[in-house]
């Protein structure tokens, strides 16, 4: 700090070129760089700053640029606190000693707070004070080892009251006890009037005689090989109350190596073993429940009364897909579907009421995010007060058990369904033979092209009419053979039949249809599935809207043909989609049977195809998509 203080550039300071200092300055610059403290000299009405090597530390990142600016700017966090001292040194001669003063300060750019101990002392030149001498210390480590130590007493006090320990110091050269707390008097029933027991009454008139030697025993080796001083037995009380005592302490070696003074503590712990050993005999039992628990095929999970899971068995392991790591400490919620955590609230207001819940069919959340229908029992869960402090829940994966009643349902629709079949093709198919007779009749008379052209479309329409009658509900199946067709083509000549009554509903029509790879199908079945698609978008634009039909070529994720088609409807909401495919469902409540796209997707699958759908609601982006996929060699063409 002298080589910086000669090198700097004093002229551009209150305190001008340094050849033009005075000797007082110079003096008292000379004994602060040669103090081993940490010193400050603050000189002139500025306060402008010179200080020592050892208050680099204490600068940091302000070194060196700190020398030759004013105190208040250097220090600016810490003028509010030390300004006052600094001023009444200077301007009225008051010196200032602080101790252990918290003054926060910049270290490397973040305020910290730091205890600090200083001096200042008043320096004058000529009967006139010119500066002030700063000489202080860090002294942070100090204040708060003090304050800790002090914690650490007053931790050790509490511990020793809330743990009902008593505290004893026991000479064992003079066989002479001190007890230090009221704890002592309670543990052995005597009063602060009587004296503390010495180690011959305590033996003879006080310990159990089943303990006496071991007690021996262990002074001898806490004496001898300095070990932990650990003794458990039972004691008389003056009242013949039987207690049961834990004795812990440490051996204070005395100068003459063989004998000293114990430090430690005593506590009754009659209570605790009672209910240790009653914890032992329902160890067994709870062992056994929990081994019931663990291997039960059913879902066993408890939670408290804010819905927080606190176990769970192996089932709820193999039914969800969570460890016991994971939702131990959970919120239940994790396992309820969002639109059903109402039905939460529910069962804890029961719970809470004492009332238990049988038999509770509902549906939760896998892991993975997969619904599965669920059997609840849920039971409340009572303290020894008989306080209802959570609930018990066994809960039953009845999903194969849905399945099943859904597909029996499903069967004896099919059946009732496949009953009429017979009679619906039957008395459909007599009065559409008369009809085609007529129009066979009909022929010779259109001698119109058009009428001609018009008159063919209408009989095959017929045909196809005849042909969908006799495989009502999917019974009956196409049994002409199977050829190579152009998925396209087919496409082509639906929307032929169609365009009349799109263009009357206002739907607009952009159809993708270049020529693709041809594939063995049975183009009745075929052209059932593409009309009953185009139907269905018609159906859902009632205002009008755009229909899109296209048709490519496509090696992902196999080699085939892919139908598309798109409208710009109102869509299908997501909680409906999954329900497309199943007979007899529909959205549709004034027209509609519901088995349209089940006969598709039995039409598409036997041909090895598949078809999805994908639909929103969105106001933005409302609308479905159905994708009908071929494989360029179908099971038709297997056989």
């Amino acid at each position: 700090m002298a080589r910086r203080i000669r090198a700097c550039d004093w002229s551009s300071t209150p305190l001008g070129p340094i050849e033009e200092w005075s000797e007082t300055l110079l003096a008292t610059v000379n004994l602060m760089l040669h103090s081993p403290f940490p010193t400050i000299l603050s000189w002139g009405p500025e306060m402008v700053i010179l200080y020592n090597d050892a208050v680099i530390a204490t600068l940091t990142v302000k070194h060196p640029g700190a020398l030759g600016r004013l105190f208040r700017e250097v220090f600016q966090e810490a003028w509010s606190l030390v300004g006052s001292d600094l001023e009444a040194c200077f301007y009225r001669g008051e010196t200032a000693v602080r101790d252990n003063m918290l003054i926060p300060l910049l270290f490397n750019g973040v305020l910290e707070n730091h205890y600090w101990s200083y001096s200042l002392i008043p320096v004058f030149e000529n009967g006139r004070i010119g500066g002030v001498y700063n000489a202080f210390r860090n002294v942070t480590e100090t204040v708060l080892s003090a304050q800790r130590l002090s914690e650490s007493e007053a931790k050790l006090k509490l511990a020793t009251e809330v743990a009902g320990l008593g505290v004893f110091v026991w000479d064992t050269a003079s066989d002479h006890g001190n007890w230090e707390n009221d704890r002592m008097y309670e543990i052995f029933g005597r009063s602060r009037e009587e004296p503390p027991v010495n180690s011959a009454t305590f033996l003879s008139e006080i310990l159990h005689p089943d303990y006496r030697d071991a007690f021996r025993a262990t002074v001898e080796r806490t004496l001898w090989s300095c070990e932990r001083f650990h003794f458990e037995g039972l004691i008389f009380r003056p009242d013949g109350a039987l207690r049961c005592i834990e004795v812990n302490g440490n051996l204070q070696p005395a100068e003459s190596g063989s004998s000293g003074r114990i430090l430690g503590t005593i506590q009754d712990v009659t209570e605790v073993r009672e209910t240790e050993r009653a914890l032992q005999e329902s160890a067994k039992h709870l062992g056994e429940l929990a081994a019931i628990v663990s291997s039960s095929e059913d879902v066993i999970i408890s939670k408290n009364l804010n819905g927080i899971i606190t176990s769970w068995n192996d089932a709820a392991t193999r039914v969800f897909g969570y460890t016991a790591e994971e939702m131990i400490g959970a919120s239940i919620l994790t396992l309820i579907p969002e639109h059903l955590h109402a039905d939460e609230k529910t069962i804890i207001q029961n719970i809470r009421a004492g009332r238990r819940i049988e038999h509770f069919e509902t549906v939760r959340q896998t892991k993975s995010g997969k619904l599965i229908d669920v059997s609840l029992t849920v039971s409340p869960v009572k303290d020894a007060k008989g306080q209802v402090i959570g609930a018990s829940k066994i809960l039953r994966d009845v999903s194969n058990r849905k399945r099943m009643e859904q597909s029996l349902l499903q069967a004896e629709k099919i059946a009732a369904t496949g009953r009429m079949a017979a009679t619906i093709a039957h008395e459909i198919n007599n009065p559409l033979e008369a009809v085609m007779n007529l129009l066979y009749l009909l022929r010779p008379k259109i001698t119109d092209e058009a009428g001609a052209n018009f008159l063919a479309t209408a009989e095959d329409e017929l045909g196809r009419v005849s042909h969908i009658a006799k495989q009502t509900l999917g019974y009956y199946r196409e049994h002409a053979n199977a050829s190579p067709a152009s998925l396209g083509e087919l496409a082509e000549h639906a929307l032929s039949i169609y365009e009349p009554r799109c263009a009357e509903a206002g739907i607009a029509i952009r159809q993708s249809l270049p020529p693709s790879r041809k594939v063995v199908l049975r183009r009745g079945e075929m052209m059932q599935v593409i009309s009953n698609l185009i139907v269905n978008a018609i159906y859902a634009m009632p205002s009008g809207g755009m229909l899109s039909v296209s048709v490519h070529d496509t090696e992902s994720p196999a080699s085939g043909v892919v139908l598309t088609v798109t409208d710009s409807g109102v869509g299908i909401p997501a909680d409906v989609l999954p329900k497309v495919f199943d007979a007899f469902f529909t959205t549709r409540s004034t027209v509609g049977t519901g088995i349209g796209l089940f006969v598709a997707r039995q039409f598409i699958e036997g041909h090895g195809g598949q078809i999805e759908i994908e639909s929103s609601v969105d106001p933005e982006r409302h609308g479905t998509t159905a994708r009908v996929f071929l494989p360029a060699h179908t099971r038709y063409e297997q056989e």
